[in-house]
């Protein structure tokens, strides 16, 4: 079976390119490519009508509540988000109940998400047993069941020892570990970015600085153990000379940001509305500047969804006594537009960030317009104008800060394998 895309506007952030062009995908994989009109034929053919038509999302660190938490998210629920999200890879998180972490409940996972979600779903694995923090997990036959990288997510190793025998362990068998920078003592309790807008507000708040101290530590046994290390969000500009320190030193370190920490700001939160509150809380409008630069100079490689589903009864709470998170799964384009529409990033630059790093990073052939890469693909429409109602996400969990906002960019169609998972009515 061939299909031909034509008259789209092609966004190829592996050559920068932002262009007139046609894709011809033969057998769920890209067979050919090129600039302006198609000379190829193909037994179907379908007319971008001039949009945009890039690689498909690859969104890592999104969290899936199964098992464990169903309520708020299941795999079918999140893949009919990223799917209508212009998402075509969920890298899951293994903070689940129980946690993801021996290749029994990892298999379960894989078994539940081929059979729900309509989107490639990769899995990540905890990093130590339970994210207790205490002993490093089995991660060779981990990596045997599947696990992509390993993580303990939001639960930071506090143990020094233990992190550096997890990370040796994870160098020899040639596997990647993720991290959340972060002074887990100084940030303990924090509901906001410390700063006299968080004093006005009453709010615990905690200093950028737990970041910084997070990442060096972080780095330190980085550059003991030789392991390949991404820190999974970067929200503080304080934090930005170690990690470019520790890239022209030759480390093997890559870091994400969310896409919430790139469009909002501190000053979000001032009528204590908890769809704002999210870890690590929303910093000043210096840092989200300095986000911007980093992810435009590549210094941060990869924007993430960071989607975090929260029920109600977690959300409807006094600020500080609030669960953390957002969902962002179809979010995260439009709230990227937002970017390319304040002429901050181009649009290669954006899926650059959002599709090519992080397939690179993970060993994925997605994530690229390159012949034989799978066809996976978004279509959508940078300027279409639209309002954000919550209770129309496809996400079972409605706490979005986005609720109400005016917002560009609408996906139009989903592809992965080259067969449609999502068109809009």
């Amino acid at each position: 079976m061939t299909t031909l895309f034509t008259n789209a506007r092609l966004i190829d952030p592996a050559r920068d390119s932002d262009a007139p062009g046609w894709v011809l995908v033969r057998d769920g994989v890209i067979a050919a490519f090129g600039d302006g009109d198609a000379s190829e034929t193909a037994e179907d053919t379908i007319d971008c009508g001039g949009k945009c038509l890039a690689p498909g999302i690859v969104d890592i660190g999104v969290k899936v509540c199964e098992p464990g938490e169903r309520h708020k998210e299941s795999y079918k629920t999140a893949g009919l988000a990223a799917a209508a999200g212009g998402v075509t890879t969920m890298v899951t998180r293994p903070d689940t109940l129980p946690a993801i972490d021996t290749p029994e409940v990892l298999e379960f996972v894989e078994r539940r998400a081929n059979e729900a979600a309509p989107v490639n779903v990769v899995p990540m694995a905890a990093l130590t047993k339970g994210r207790e923090g205490k002993e490093m997990t089995e991660i060779g036959f981990l990596m045997d069941a599947g696990a992509i990288a390993f993580t303990d997510c939001d639960h930071v190793v506090t143990n020094n020892k233990v992190l550096s025998r997890a990370m040796t362990y994870a160098r020899a068998n040639g596997a990647l570990v993720m991290s959340h920078p972060q002074d887990p003592i100084l940030s303990a309790g924090a509901a906001a970015n410390a700063s006299k807008f968080a004093a006005l507000r009453g709010l615990p708040a905690v200093s950028p600085m737990a970041e910084r101290m997070g990442l060096d530590r972080d780095l330190a046994l980085v550059e003991m153990t030789g392991v390949k290390y991404h820190a999974d969000q970067i929200t503080a500009a304080r934090a930005l000379p170690a990690l470019e320190r520790a890239k022209k030193n030759g480390f093997d370190v890559t870091a994400g940001t969310s896409i919430h920490h790139l469009t909002l700001n501190e000053l979000d939160v001032a009528d204590y509305r908890t769809f704002f509150k999210i870890k690590p809380p929303l910093r000043a409008e210096t840092d989200r500047l300095a986000l911007v630069e980093a992810v435009k100079s590549g210094l941060i490689d990869i924007i993430c969804s960071m989607h975090t589903p929260q029920d109600e009864e977690s959300k409807r709470l006094p600020f500080e006594e609030a669960a953390s998170g957002a969902v962002a799964l179809e979010t995260l384009l439009p709230a990227a537009m937002q970017l390319y529409q304040n002429g901050d990033l181009t649009l290669p630059q954006l899926f650059k960030a959002m599709a090519l790093n992080p397939a690179n990073r993970l060993g994925l052939t997605s994530g690229r317009i390159e012949q034989d890469a799978p066809a996976d693909f978004v279509l959508f429409d940078p300027d279409a104008p639209f309002i954000l109602d919550r209770f129309k996400l496809q996400s079972k969990s409605k706490n979005t800060p986005f609720d109400g906002a005016k917002m560009q960019g609408k996906v139009l169609a989903t592809y992965v394998a080259g067969k449609a998972v999502y068109r809009r009515d």
